[in-house]
């Protein structure tokens, strides 16, 4: 499988063969489990103090002759306070009591992580690598842009060091819709998400994947809707937003050659 390489001018100087990971069957449901698994690593667990709601002198005595029993006085049989010479105070304990303990508490023990096999994993992740190179693909997602995919630049593109010169670069290589349409699609979020933090929408736009040490790596990252990140620091959530697969990529020859020999860390 052979792609063109976009010179740093913008046009397609070369050829070169593609990795073979990029054969790699499409499998939308390991892609998505992969997703998922990632964001589970990021869950904090919480949980209420155990013993929130119970630490009180309440108590309920059913048996009419025992001591503080509460039969025959007249008054709803539930744990009450313990007062000075035999009275009652007020209810506690129970969920609906005032100051009680809550019915179904988050429990701290809870498994929040939902895991994965690595091998599954490292499927996920090849198939998800290989989906940047279906253009039926990346167009389903909504990306635009004209061509085939993937999009290979010349390793001259990581030596930018300005914002200004990745954008221009991209309006040369034919993606300036892209970015058009990642700056122009912020939304509000509906209803009370959009009073917290985060109360907007983003479009995802292209995804950009170089060598260590790029000066493009902090160049590109302030451009609306796009990511970058290095070999090492690729990730199913990066591939395929909202688990879906396809993302317009754009690999710099450099990466290309050490997918070849490339090698899942988890």
């Amino acid at each position: 499988m052979k792609t063109g390489v976009f010179s740093i001018e913008g046009i397609k100087a070369r050829e070169i063969d593609l990795p073979a990971v990029f054969g790699t069957d499409v499998r939308p449901e390991l892609i998505s489990r992969a997703v998922l698994h990632e964001a589970s690593l990021r869950l904090q667990p919480k949980g209420a103090f155990k013993l929130a709601g119970l630490q009180t002198t309440a108590a309920m005595r059913g048996r009419k002759e025992s001591y503080r029993a509460i039969k025959n006085r007249g008054i709803s049989r539930l744990p009450r306070e313990k007062l000075p010479k035999g009275r009652f105070g007020r209810v506690r304990i129970v969920p609906f009591a005032v100051g009680g303990r809550r019915a179904h508490p988050p429990n701290p023990e809870e498994v929040l992580v939902e895991q994965m096999n690595r091998k599954e994993y490292e499927k996920a992740l090849k198939s998800a690598i290989a989906a940047t190179a279906r253009a039926d693909l990346v167009k389903a997602r909504g990306h635009k842009f004209d061509g085939n995919a993937p999009i290979v630049v010349d390793d001259a593109f990581e030596s930018l060091a300005k914002t200004k010169d990745v954008q221009a670069f991209f309006e040369k290589i034919g993606l300036g819709s892209e970015i058009t349409r990642a700056a122009n699609g912020s939304k509000r979020k509906s209803g009370v998400r959009k009073t917290r933090s985060g109360g907007t929408k983003r479009p995802k736009s292209m995804l950009v994947v170089v060598k260590e040490g790029a000066k493009v790596l902090k160049a590109a990252r302030n451009i609306p809707g796009v990511d970058v990140c290095t070999l090492k620091g690729l990730k199913a959530e990066l591939l395929a937003p909202g688990c879906v697969p396809g993302r317009l990529t754009v690999w710099s020859e450099g990466a290309i050659k050490e997918l070849a020999n490339w090698k899942l860390v988890m």
